[in-house]
């Protein structure tokens, strides 16, 4: 789970050190949390981030894996928001050429649903409005010729616009990782209990999930990213007045065997006014998502519905010649989106804007600061934004930098990474052009710490399957806060996709082994 909230603590070992002292202490390792981590670290603070689990464990990999504007808020009047995140896209697709990537989306044209004018309008402001240097503008396409002839007769104009695929998981770890790069404390399996206002500093406890052992941080401000469970978190402090409201949409996905060829996605809409995204996934997938079903109960037992899955199968037989049913289903994944609360009624309406809300028990009194709401595309300018409201309580610098600053491993030549890839091919040829792509993808030029001086698989130790070598492993151990399959095979590599379930077994044994 993502947050690290206030639970009740079974049998614990106090630590008796003195307690850590520390500028900034997070609660979250969710995409927030990392990103404010990471921001804070690079302006000289002494960092210090908490997570119950693994990083994005919950919500920060459980998205769409878009980094785009979202051009359906256009019909909400959230300019705002779109042009925050349109301006959002581009930087981090320069910060992140690897593990973001522009991908063509096209919009078929219900008559019934929505005047085509009326569509053509939204794209003319979804391509102005933030500031677009780098992805191509849209564009009107007729959708009855072999590129997309994997729609149903009866579907003949539409719109072709770009947005960006992210790796939503390795987002946040590789925020993480900067973060810890420049000197903070990232400490995953880690419990935030309490906190106490001590003069003008924090004194928080916090526990060790695994040997139960509690630790106290002095710390001079705190955050709460704890995303779904940023108001379980306020149970453990003081009594403040909190304004802000989390709202819980549950957003459900499927990924089935691929529906088309093509790396382009469909944004299709529903008479609901609800909108599917189908992806190209994982080489051999499509990624069918989202839904926005109210939620309420515990956040960490959240799974997708039958409802949900007929519901997104329902809406890719409306639009598709191959229809799908739940058991042709490979996957599914569910979250809860912390949404702020701004009392819409319907759920799929509920702003993803954010709110940064600052509190004080008294003047002179250390500063929280809890996050609502938010979305992927903009944690970035999250996390600036809460460094501005936290400068003048902790003297820190006011330097923005986060924006040019390329995250691990993305500082690619020239960001091309079609020739990056080759290159690793080159330099490694034993590898699957693949495997070399696949790698080259998910560690940008990082991926020297893997292969290193590697000659032939073999060097790479035991294979487990699908490219996924000891190598691999021990690298995501050591430097990723990797501790069990999970982290690796759902949220580090999706491999969990491509491997059997003996070959799942194995990577699981191997955690288990070294646990025993």
């Amino acid at each position: 789970m993502s947050g690290g909230e206030h639970m009740t603590a079974g049998a614990t070992t106090a630590s008796n050190s003195d307690p850590l002292g520390v500028d900034l202490l997070i609660i979250g390792g969710g995409i927030n949390g990392a990103g404010i981590a990471r921001d804070a670290a690079g302006r000289g603070l002494k960092v210090m981030l908490v997570e119950q689990a693994d990083l994005a464990s919950a919500t920060s990999s459980a998205s769409t894996k878009l980094i785009h504007g979202g051009l359906r808020y256009l019909e909400f009047f959230e300019f705002r928001l779109v042009r925050e995140a349109l301006i959002e896209r581009e930087r981090l697709l320069r910060i992140a050429p690897h593990i973001i990537r522009p991908m063509q989306f096209v919009l078929p044209h219900v008559p019934e649903l929505r005047p085509r004018w009326l569509m053509r309008l939204g794209l003319f402001f979804y391509d102005h409005i933030g500031g677009r240097k780098i992805l191509p503008a849209s564009r009107s396409v007729r959708l009855a010729n072999g590129a997309y002839g994997a729609l149903r007769p009866g579907l003949d104009h539409g719109f072709s616009y770009s947005d960006c695929w992210v790796d939503d998981s390795r987002l946040v770890v590789l925020n993480a990782l900067d973060a810890a790069l420049r000197g903070a404390s990232i400490r995953t399996r880690t419990r935030f209990l309490s906190a106490t206002v001590d003069g003008s500093q924090w004194l928080a406890t916090i526990q060790d999930v695994k040997s139960n052992e509690t630790t106290q941080v002095r710390a001079r401000a705190i955050v709460n990213a704890a995303g779904p469970w940023v108001q379980d978190v306020l149970k453990g402090l003081p009594k403040m007045d909190n304004e802000g409201q989390v709202r819980l949409v549950k957003g459900s996905h499927i990924v089935v065997p691929r529906l088309y060829n093509g790396e382009h996605a469909f944004m299709l809409q529903n008479p609901d006014g609800r909108i599917v995204f189908t992806i190209p996934y994982q080489e051999e997938f499509t990624l069918v998502g989202t839904t926005d079903v109210p939620f309420s109960g515990d956040a960490t037992q959240v799974s997708i519905s039958p409802e949900e899955v007929l519901y997104l199968c329902n809406t890719v037989n409306s639009y598709f010649r191959k229809s799908i049913s739940p058991s042709d289903v490979k996957w599914s994944y569910a979250g809860v989106r912390p949404l702020s609360d701004d009392e819409s009624k319907n759920a799929s309406k509920v702003t993803r804007d954010y709110k940064l809300e600052l509190t004080e028990t008294t003047p002179d009194a250390p500063p929280l600061l809890s996050v609502f709401g938010g979305k992927i595309t903009t944690y970035r300018r999250l996390a600036e934004s809460a460094l501005s409201k936290l400068q003048p309580h902790l003297d820190s610098s006011d330097r923005e930098w986060t924006d040019k600053a390329a995250l691990p491993g993305g500082d690619l030549p020239r960001a091309d990474f079609a020739a990056f890839a080759e290159g690793v091919h080159k330099r490694w040829p034993f590898l699957s052009a693949s495997l070399a792509h696949r790698l080259a993808r998910a560690y940008g030029t990082r991926v020297e710490k893997i292969l290193g001086k590697a000659q032939a698989m073999l060097d790479l130790g035991e294979h487990y399957g699908a490219g996924l070598t000891q190598a691999e492993i021990d690298y995501l151990v050591t430097n990723e806060w990797a501790r069990s399959a999970d982290d690796i095979l759902w949220r580090r590599t999706k491999l969990g996709l491509h491997l059997d379930s003996q070959q799942r077994q194995r990577v699981a044994q191997l955690f288990d082994s070294q646990q025993s």
